[in-house]
């Protein structure tokens, strides 16, 4: 639904730059199983995908996988692209424009490792 809601703001903004945007393309289809599929595509170059898939259904992990993407030229003339799942781990987006973290560095590293190599057993009783 993040996805949507962001997609939206984005045509929000489009829109605000032209005075009059068409839809030229829309499609949305909704299963009786939990999964769905929509699209659009408008006259100032946003175009929108994304469809889901219910998993776990019946029981009570059931949840909705999505994965999808969206595309729109900001007022500078740039095109911007993402693509993204959103699942039980979260929104994970895709695209170039997003910022990166920096490495981590080489000491940090080598500690990470140690410690992967070397777990410490737990206490009898203790809880992480």
């Amino acid at each position: 639904m993040k996805s949507v809601f962001v997609a939206l703001a984005f045509l929000a903004v489009a829109a605000a730059v032209e005075d009059v945007v068409q839809i030229l393309r829309q499609e949305a289809d909704v299963g009786f199983d939990g999964t769905y599929k929509h699209s659009f595509e408008t006259s100032n170059g946003i175009v929108v995908e994304e469809h889901g898939v219910l998993k776990n259904a019946g029981s009570e992990n059931a949840a909705v996988e999505a994965t999808g993407s969206y595309e729109f030229t900001a007022p500078d003339g740039t095109k911007y692209a993402l693509h993204y799942v959103a699942d039980e781990n979260g929104f994970q987006p895709q695209a170039d424009f997003l910022p990166t973290p920096p490495p981590i560095p080489p000491m940090i590293q080598r500690a990470l490792e140690y410690i992967a190599a070397h777990p410490q057993p737990i206490p009898h009783g203790k809880v992480l």
